[in-house]
């Protein structure tokens, strides 16, 4: 085999500019909020330095941005000693037990001056990152405090965290990984579409996701970092831990801008105040305040005890969750076949409306929460919409209430559940399930796919228990003489319907695409997708491979959407879909939009079109439209009741339309 040939000057000058420009891009887009490019031309810039050091193995070093992307599986992690250990803080709930911490550290300090740091505390994971001459050289998990498991590889995906750094002292830093409430959403959206289970929070989501050992997985996750010290404070020559958050700033780790320092206890009552409720304006979970004393040496002379340092506390807020009775816990099954545990609860408001069911997500959240029939249980909105059973409160427990047992077999068509080995989820593996295909017909008719109105739970119940259809395609066989037989179904509902079905075939490739449910393409991919290849004849054509040179789509998507496409039940399926006359090509495919490359951010309620519409219509014309407002916003759309983005875009300078506005760009483009 002939060997490779070595990188000549002009190649590794290349990569070396290609290295620092997509450091400063990272640093832009995930610590200053101030991209200056787009998405796309990041992505070549990428490509370019990952085909340099596919050519020239050696120019791949390990502070390369292209391992971000994530490597080669591990077969286990290995462990890590703290040389500082890791120690927790000591929690606090109410204001006097903060003022008891303040005499205490009084007490310590007799007669000195000293001043306190305040600062937002994370509901992440803690990790320690260490740097070897500038360049990151291990991550390592909390673990027990003294000995946690190496997850360099996995650390190394955090595009807030850098890989290199402008000093060669050896360095290590200590903060929380994350998952930002609007990147959790998203992932429920994608795994609500595709029929999987529910993730139960973002903190356990992102704990879920560094026990990883494929790390290519988590660089999917888009995982976050918050940096919140030094385990030895006066590593880089400062003083006090406010200005050693300001050099590390300065050194382009992701610190968080929300910290303050206090003069006294009653200024970080003050600031504990002021976050109570602003919390909920943030992407990201967080419980609490760290309070500290700010001065090194003062912090020394104060000391830890073996679990805590003294210098040290954390004000934790209260949960905002509403107790209430459990009456039974039921099992529903998804359109792909999981199977998840629901709690059937006394009605109770929680969070501006009345919640009867509560997800338990899987056995395992079951057993950890120790949940019961006859329980009461604590019920909140956390980072997600549904409602979750977060707790139990024991002490109301009956007498005789017995641990849940998970069913061995499907309730709707009672074949046995299996649990793979390492798989969280319990699933049903009949592909002719009732409920399966239930939900598969409820998620092709949703407002988000093919939006059939009249076409509800109920009446597609009706539908598969008669054996009137079978899948999705036998939708548009369904006659008036099928439906004016149906429970609740008279001549005018019976017709609507009917054409309900027939205005659906007007709906666009993408939608047909999103609607037909393969895994892991949900609206936004299937647009993607449609838009890139045309028709479904050119999809169906496509090798994985071709697939996976599309602007993001991976190589899981690309996989799952090969393997769909070649199961004799999904050609039936869309050999009826073509059958019934269906739009099986994507109209302006490979078209330059309007507004393509522009970043909308749609807020508060808009007067003739919903959020949902709003978006449609905008990504149409080539617009991103985006959760949050940030400096790479172009455009506002400000409906009633508009909040803090609003305010956030003002702030920013960024244009704010209203519903007229939104129409004019619409129609006429960008200025």
């Amino acid at each position: 085999m002939t060997p490779k040939a070595a990188a000549g000057k002009t190649e590794r000058k290349r990569a070396e500019e290609l290295a620092r420009e997509i450091h400063r891009h990272d640093r832009l887009y995930h610590v200053e909020a101030a991209p200056e490019i787009t998405d796309f031309a990041y992505d070549q810039l990428v490509k370019e330095l990952e085909e340099l050091e596919r050519r020239f193995p050696e120019l791949a070093g390990p502070d390369s941005p292209t391992r971000r992307v994530g490597g080669s599986p591990l077969d286990s992690f290995r462990p890590v000693t703290h040389d500082v250990p890791m120690l927790s803080l000591a929690n606090t709930y109410n204001e006097d037990e903060v003022r008891e911490f303040d005499r205490r550290v009084r007490d310590g300090l007799t007669g000195e001056t000293f001043r306190y740091h305040a600062e937002l505390k994370f509901d992440g994971v803690a990790v320690a990152a260490r740097y070897r001459d500038g360049v990151l050289a291990l991550g390592a998990t909390r673990g027990d405090g003294r000995t946690g498991d190496d997850i360099t590889e996995n650390l190394r995906t955090v595009r807030s965290l850098p890989l290199r750094i402008d000093e060669t002292q050896p360095l290590e830093v200590r903060g929380e990984v994350y998952l930002a409430l609007s990147d959790f959403r998203r992932l429920n959206d994608r795994r609500r579409e595709e029929g999987l289970e529910l993730y139960a929070n973002p903190r356990n989501t992102a704990a879920g996701t560094l026990k990883q050992l494929d790390s290519r997985a988590v660089a999917a996750r888009r995982l976050r970092m918050f940096v919140h010290g030094c385990p030895r404070g006066e590593t880089l020559g400062e003083e006090s831990h406010s200005a050693t958050m300001d050099r590390l700033r300065e050194l382009g780790f992701p610190v968080n801008e929300h910290r303050a320092v206090c003069a006294d206890v009653d200024a970080v009552l003050a600031f504990v105040e002021s976050w109570r409720e602003r919390r909920g304006e943030l992407d990201y979970e967080t419980d609490g305040i760290v309070v500290k004393v700010d001065g090194f040496r003062q912090q020394a002379r104060l000391g830890s005890t073996s679990k805590a340092p003294r210098w040290a506390i954390a004000f934790k807020f209260p949960a905002a969750g509403q107790a209430t009775l459990l009456h039974e816990i039921r099992v529903q099954i998804g359109r792909t076949g999981t199977a998840t545990p629901v709690a059937v609860l006394e009605p109770v408001v929680v969070a501006g409306s009345t919640v009867s069911r509560a997800t338990l997500h899987n056995l395992d959240e079951v057993r950890r929460k120790d949940v019961r029939v006859g329980d009461t249980v604590i019920v909140e909105k956390g980072g997600d919409v549904i409602p979750k059973v977060t707790g139990v409160v024991r002490e109301k427990r009956p007498a005789g209430a017995k641990p849940w047992r998970f069913p061995t077999k499907c309730p709707a068509c009672r074949t046995k559940l299996v649990r793979e080995e390492g798989e969280v989820a319990t699933r049903c593996i009949n592909p002719a399930c009732p409920a399966q295909v239930e939900g598969r017909i409820e998620h092709f008719a949703g407002r988000g796919s093919m939006d059939i109105e009249g076409l509800g739970t109920k009446l597609i119940e009706q539908l598969v228990a008669k054996e009137l259809v079978h899948d999705v395609g036998d939708l548009y066989a369904v006659t008036y003489d099928d439906l004016i037989g149906l429970e609740r179904m008279g001549d005018l509902s019976s017709r609507n319907l009917l054409e309900a079905l027939e205005k659906s075939k007007e709906q666009p490739f993408h939608r047909v695409l999103h609607a037909v449910g393969i895994r892991h393409v949900g609206s936004h991919v299937a647009r993607v997708l449609a838009e890139a290849v045309g028709s479904l004849d050119a999809l169906e054509a496509a090798t994985e491979e071709q697939l996976t040179e599309i602007h993001e789509v991976g190589g899981t998507v690309a996989a799952s959407v090969r393997e769909f496409l070649s199961r004799p039940e999904s050609q039936a399926v869309l050999a009826k879909l073509r059958k019934a006359g269906l739009r099986l090509k994507e109209e302006g495919a490979g078209q330059t939009k309007p507004l393509a490359g522009r970043t909308v951010v749609l807020t508060g309620t808009l007067e003739r079109y919903t959020r949902t519409q709003a978006a449609e219509l905008l990504r149409a014309q080539g617009a991103r439209v985006a959760g949050s407002v940030s400096k790479s916003t172009d455009y506002v759309v400000a409906g009633d009741a508009a909040g803090s983005k609003r305010k956030k875009a003002e702030d920013l300078g960024i244009p704010v339309l209203d519903e007229a506005g939104m129409e004019k760009l619409l129609r006429d483009g960008p200025e």
